[in-house]
């Protein structure tokens, strides 16, 4: 694969300067590239497809500076992190951020998820519930609304998911990567909200998620989770999985959601409270898509900010 100026491209593209401080940690049996910013209590970021750590680089910094140690991880398969050939599955994705909250020195951490990432979010509180101290989530219904909805909504959610139901034929990695990888771009077209996609900023940040796409591999793993997910529909795995994720969450939760959102519907992510015992908080957002931590990033930290010290 080969970025826009012919050469090949590697991880240096996703490093760089800023803020902050990069790292490499060793957690779950793999490597993962970490952003760090601050001290104190630490929260933790999660992204989603098909961004990579970058995501969080106005949010990271200002929640440093408001008394927390802020941490951006590139998840399995993404970014500088390792990208094995398995390890794509619920538990071993909530497996990971188990073993970064370890790895990284702490006994909890607030957790901040966005679209797929919002998705292991959620497990990850409900399989590991000591570590998440509170959860924050974007973009992402509970994964059992999410399956749900897919199956019981067909003009709704099942159509808003035809894109990633696509991600399950095989090469589809070779697709997402052509052209410079211009179906990366066109995704983040297709799910974000028109005020962000026409504005200023949206042409270089589609950029840096194109170049990201192109290391070797980061393609190939992005699918490998999306298809567990419905494979896992019709294994015992799967099945097992459905009967964990049924137990109440206990940590304290708050869901943002774009009112504008194509990825997961506003409807689809509405009936998750239903799986928290916690104090819970859903907050609809106005005008903004699938990814309100850059569409709408001072809504965002406001409320990160007044989640976490709560």
């Amino acid at each position: 694969m080969t970025d826009q100026r012919g050469g090949p491209v590697d991880e240096s593209c996703v490093l760089p300067d800023g803020p902050w401080t990069h790292r490499f940690v060793g957690a779950n049996g793999s490597r993962f590239h970490v952003v760090e910013a601050g001290t104190g209590p630490m929260v933790l970021f999660l992204h989603g497809f098909p961004e990579y750590w970058l995501a969080w680089q106005e949010i990271l910094p200002a929640v440093a500076d408001a008394g927390f140690r802020a941490v951006a991880v590139d998840l399995r398969g993404y970014g500088a992190s390792d990208k094995p050939p398995r390890g794509y599955d619920g538990y071993t994705l909530a497996a990971d951020v188990a073993g970064l909250v370890r790895a990284l020195g702490e006994r909890s951490a607030t957790l901040v998820g966005s679209g797929a990432g919002g998705l292991i979010a959620w497990t990850a509180a409900s399989f590991h519930p000591s570590l998440i101290r509170r959860l924050v989530v974007l973009g992402a219904p509970h994964p059992l609304r999410l399956r749900a909805a897919i199956f019981a909504d067909p003009r709704g959610q099942f159509a808003a998911s035809t894109p990633t139901l696509k991600f399950q034929l095989p090469r589809y990695e070779h697709v997402l990567t052509r052209d410079n990888a211009a179906e990366v771009e066109a995704i983040l077209r297709r799910w974000g909200g028109p005020r962000w996609v026409n504005g200023p900023d949206f042409a270089a940040y589609a950029r840096c998620c194109r170049e990201a796409m192109q290391i070797p591999q980061a393609a190939f793993c992005a699918m490998e989770g999306y298809r567990w997910a419905f494979r896992s529909v019709l294994r015992l795995h799967g099945y097992r999985f459905v009967k964990l994720m049924q137990r109440p969450l206990v940590t304290p939760t708050l869901q943002l959601h774009g009112a504008l959102d194509r990825a997961s519907l506003p409807r689809t992510a509405q009936g998750s409270g239903r799986y928290v015992t916690a104090p819970y908080e859903w907050r609809l957002l106005d005008e903004v898509g699938h990814f309100p931590h850059v569409e709408a990033p001072d809504v965002v930290l406001g409320e990160i900010l007044r989640w976490a010290k709560a």
